[in-house]
């Protein structure tokens, strides 16, 4: 089948990529000519392992193509899925412009049926707009389906080859079909499509999205209480993840989530209720917790160097939101980092993978190390922000040799307790007792 992605970022270009995969004939669809440039010579724009060689080998195969000319991709191609940004307003609603924009074009372009796929996150009720706007402007027949995609970052391209379910929300049978041919695939290896209408497949993602991000929250407060009553986190959480009616997952505490779903997805949420003058408390808790929970290790930072961090240097280890992506919207080394130098520290930051996107906002406000070691070059403390598995069993004697001073805030709880024990360290993690 020839499908047209519009919008190549995280989530277009991965869908796109998997879809050339499965053997449709895919054309990518950006407005930015540079970036397009840059695919068409093999440049993959975003870090996610084992995009590339997907990317790549679809790219030699033809079954790839990038392109700024929307008409020219619609001509060719059966379905247009929109994969386009909805950041937050200012008052947390998800901004539909892109979304709207771009069914508005596709108003004017129509000449035969087509089936226009919505994979952006998106409020509830938007499959409508997108069906009001393009009918404003066409006699041609088409359907607006709802497809939300449930991508984890770091793990994005196993998740889209083996997806846990595929959700599309569609009232028409013409565009069920279709849309079952497409996924046909993975059906054929017993993974389910689940049909319902356009409203409750648009609520399943945020729903989604917003209870991971609730229980992550959850298990960051029973954490902080751990501390209080002297409980080890740890052990909690595996008693909790052994009944199998919650799990394993998503009970590791830390430092807060971010990203560029949960954030965002909890807020879009909260304000699209209040639109129907509804409350969702238990989400407008979450948000607030975790906010503080970011840069909870700030004032323990604080309490170790008696208060005053003025010319303190502090190493972070990691950058991005989460490991094994290069994503730092909302993550919570910035909301340290800010808060550390207001207070006076001097920041060393290292993550290989992270560090481009970091310098764009902080630029020359702290330095980069080249190596996680000599990051820690005469500094005072090492908070560590994200999860990277090279940070998982590293040489503590060669750490005590670059450190001024050895002390260790682990916002990932990456160690365990017995690693850390007879190294000489000062020790705080989250939720588990404190090794002086």
């Amino acid at each position: 089948m020839n499908i047209t992605i519009v919008g190549t970022g995280y989530v277009g270009l991965v869908t796109g990529t998997t879809l050339a995969e499965l053997g449709n004939t895919v054309y990518c669809v950006d407005i930015d000519a540079k970036k397009v440039a840059l695919m068409k010579q093999g440049n993959v724009p975003i870090y996610e392992p084992g995009l590339e060689e997907m990317f790549l080998r679809n790219i030699q195969a033809q079954r790839l193509f990038f392109t700024t000319n929307l008409e020219e991709a619609l001509e060719k191609s059966e379905v247009i899925y929109l994969a386009l940004p909805t950041p937050p307003g200012e008052d947390g609603s998800a901004d539909l412009s892109y979304v709207l924009s771009v069914a508005n074009q596709i108003g004017d372009l129509l000449t035969e049926y087509k089936v226009i796929v919505n994979k952006s996150t998106v409020p509830v009720g938007t499959a409508d707009k997108v069906r009001e706007t393009i009918g404003e402007k066409t006699k041609v027949p088409f359907d607006v389906v709802s497809n939300p995609e449930f991508l984890r970052e770091g793990f994005a391209v196993e998740d889209s080859m083996n997806p846990a379910r595929v959700i599309v929300g569609s009232e028409s049978e013409r565009a069920k079909e279709v849309m079952e041919k497409i996924y046909q695939p993975f059906t054929n290896i017993g993974i389910p499509i689940i049909f319902m209408d356009e409203k409750s497949s648009e609520l399943t993602k945020y729903a989604a999205n917003s209870f991971l991000a609730v229980k992550i929250t959850f298990m960051n407060e029973i954490a902080n209480y751990c501390e209080k009553v002297g409980a080890d986190v740890d052990k909690v959480r595996l008693g909790m993840g052994s009944d199998d009616r919650i799990g394993h997952r998503f009970l590791f505490p830390g430092i807060g989530y971010g990203g560029s779903c949960f954030p965002k997805d909890v807020k879009a949420l909260i304000r699209s209720g209040k639109q129907e003058n509804f409350d969702f408390k238990i989400l407008e808790a979450t948000e607030n917790v975790n906010q503080s929970q970011k840069t909870i290790l700030v004032e323990e930072i604080e309490k170790y160097f008696d208060g005053d961090l003025q010319g303190k240097k502090i190493t972070i280890w990691g950058l991005a939101f989460k490991a094994n992506t290069d994503d730092i919207r909302e993550a919570s080394s910035i909301d340290n980092i800010n808060l550390l130098l207001e207070k006076g520290a001097i920041i060393t930051a290292y993550d290989s993978i992270a560090e481009e996107n970091v310098r764009k906002i902080l630029g020359d406000k702290i330095s980069y190390g080249k190596e996680m070691y000599a990051a820690l070059e005469d500094a005072d403390c090492l908070l560590i922000a994200t999860e990277w598995s090279e940070f998982k069993n590293p040489n503590f004697e060669l750490m005590a040799k670059a450190m001024k001073n050895k002390a260790i805030f682990d916002g990932r709880n990456m160690f365990a307790l017995e690693q850390v024990e007879d190294t000489g360290f000062f020790y705080k993690s989250i939720g588990r007792k404190t090794l002086q």
